[in-house]
């Protein structure tokens, strides 16, 4: 039988913690990085170079930010629901660039809080299945708010990741291995999935995943 993953308030949090600040700290180097080249360089274009650099880099630290505040934070008192509209801009800005898309065909209602927090969680391990980029769509799984997700994504070498069912489960991705900040993420979006009734099925054909989301 599978140990199930116990682990405390406190380092649930800590690893949290650590999952935002890796997102966030490239953006934030490279910013840091532009601000010294400002202050070294004389040549115009080299100053051109660092302006752009801070002004998309911080265009990244804030949409990882802005999503980081829905899919971890409170974004509410207990009990609050969450414009999908809202959730729907995050992603986008979280998730999209050069190499990866975004369809949502989601209404835009409101909805429970840690339904929203779930979905967007879902989305962060929707980018995991194309490591190389591709396309995520999102839409509806039933309708109304006992309604779930369907996830898709398409790309080259898609794939299910090596222990995200077991970790979405509440397992360890080994016996006795202990949770860093790659794994809580997905170890967090079962924690989400269960206290909101949901159940996650994965599934991988060809080169797309499909993620289903139901009342369990």
């Amino acid at each position: 039988m599978t140990t199930a993953i116990d682990l405390d308030k406190l380092d649930l949090a800590a690893l949290l913690c650590s999952r935002v600040c890796h997102d966030v700290i490239s953006p934030v180097g490279a910013i840091v990085n532009g601000l010294e080249v400002l202050e070294d360089e004389d040549d115009p274009a080299m100053k051109s170079f660092a302006l752009d650099l801070i002004a998309k880099s911080a265009r990244q630290a804030s949409a990882r930010l802005q999503f980081a505040r829905l899919a971890f934070g409170a974004a509410g008192s207990a009990g609050a629901q969450i414009d999908t509209g809202d959730a729907e801009k995050v992603a986008r800005g979280f998730l999209e660039d050069d190499r990866t898309t975004l369809t949502w065909q989601l209404p835009r209602v409101l909805a429970p809080k840690n339904k929203v927090k779930l979905l967007l969680n879902l989305l962060v391990v929707a980018t995991s299945t194309i490591p190389r980029g591709g396309r995520i769509g999102v839409e509806e799984n039933g309708a109304g708010e006992e309604g779930g997700f369907r996830l898709t994504t398409q790309g080259s070498h898609s794939r299910i990741p090596p222990h995200l069912v077991a970790l979405l489960a509440g397992h360890p991705a080994e016996e006795g291995a202990a949770l860093d900040a790659h794994a809580i993420q997905p170890h967090y979006t079962g924690l989400l999935a269960r206290a909101t009734g949901y159940g996650i099925d994965l599934a991988h054909e060809g080169d797309t995943v499909t993620i289903r989301v139901a009342r369990g």
